[in-house]
């Protein structure tokens, strides 16, 4: 097959006696950009639904502290950092205890750690899914990053407790809250989906992936604020698409410094990874079944 093969489904009657039959028709490749073919994705919803109810079902199978392991990584690291940048280094955080401002940021970067290797391992652990079954095998990173949803919203809510403990209230932009979770969902789609189609293929991904996200946290505001980074080199800085996340998390949830302009940056980033990451992965992925 070559590059964009498309897919339709055929329906014909009265073949020989045989009653009514199905076939699918493959197309030939057509020049330029593939298509993304999410409206293909989305008639094929409810199979998504079905492989991230699998995903959330094995995540937790056979472990005794199950959804627990949800809370327990960002108050690890919120315990870690608080003592280490907060009360050794003394960086700053914009105003709020340290505990209250880093810890969004953990519940972020727990929920993109565990996204991002779950849709890059996905295809590549489930290679019966690309070789026997047709599906629009972008479904498989899509269904991956959903579950840690739940985990995500569960850690955040355990903020109240900061709150009560800081004597702190959110503001009406805790509205906004919503937004900032979707953001971080659809970037981790964006990366996970460059991270499964290239993890098809050279399966280095999962030596090599442990390292990028861990260079990853440390150039995003995870234990310090954006604004330590100076305004000239500000708008570069953005343009990883977790700066703004992390800023507007913060903002919204426990009342930090709104998101400059320069964050729009991020924004676009984030757009930038996805719909190259979805071309990517339409491009290369007649060959999935070759390789896998």
């Amino acid at each position: 097959m070559g590059r964009n093969v498309t897919t339709r489904h055929v329906v014909a009657s009265g073949q020989r006696g045989y009653g009514d039959h199905e076939w699918t028709e493959i197309r030939p490749p057509r020049h330029g950009l593939p298509r993304l073919g999410l409206a293909e994705a989305w008639r094929y919803r409810d199979l998504g639904i079905v492989l991230a109810q699998r995903t959330l079902k094995v995540r937790y199978r056979q472990t005794m502290l199950g959804v627990a392991w949800a809370l327990l990584q960002p108050l690890a690291g919120l315990v870690i950092f608080t003592l280490v940048f907060g009360r050794l280094a003394k960086l700053p955080s914009d105003g709020l205890p340290y505990a209250l401002f880093v810890y969004p940021a953990m519940c972020l970067w727990t929920y993109m750690t565990t996204s991002v290797s779950a849709a890059a391992a996905e295809l590549a652990q489930n290679p019966h899914l690309v070789t026997r079954v047709y599906f629009p095998r972008v479904l498989s990173p899509a269904a991956a990053v959903v579950p840690g949803l739940l985990d995500f919203i569960v850690a955040l809510a355990l903020t109240s407790i900061l709150f009560l403990i800081y004597d702190v209230a959110p503001g009406p932009q805790i509205l906004l809250l919503p937004m900032w979770i979707a953001g971080a969902a659809i970037v981790a789609f964006g990366v996970g989906t460059w991270m499964a189609a290239i993890n098809v293929k050279y399966r280095d991904v999962r030596y090599v992936l442990p390292f990028l996200l861990q260079t990853w946290f440390f150039l995003s505001p995870m234990v310090f604020p954006s604004s330590l980074v100076s305004d000239d080199w500000r708008m570069i800085y953005a343009l990883n698409p977790l700066v703004g996340l992390v800023d507007g998390l913060r903002w919204s949830l426990v009342g930090g410094a709104p998101p400059p302009p320069a964050d729009i940056a991020s924004l676009a980033a984030g757009v930038v990874i996805v719909v190259s990451g979805l071309y990517y992965f339409r491009s290369v992925e007649v060959s999935f079944a070759d390789v896998i």
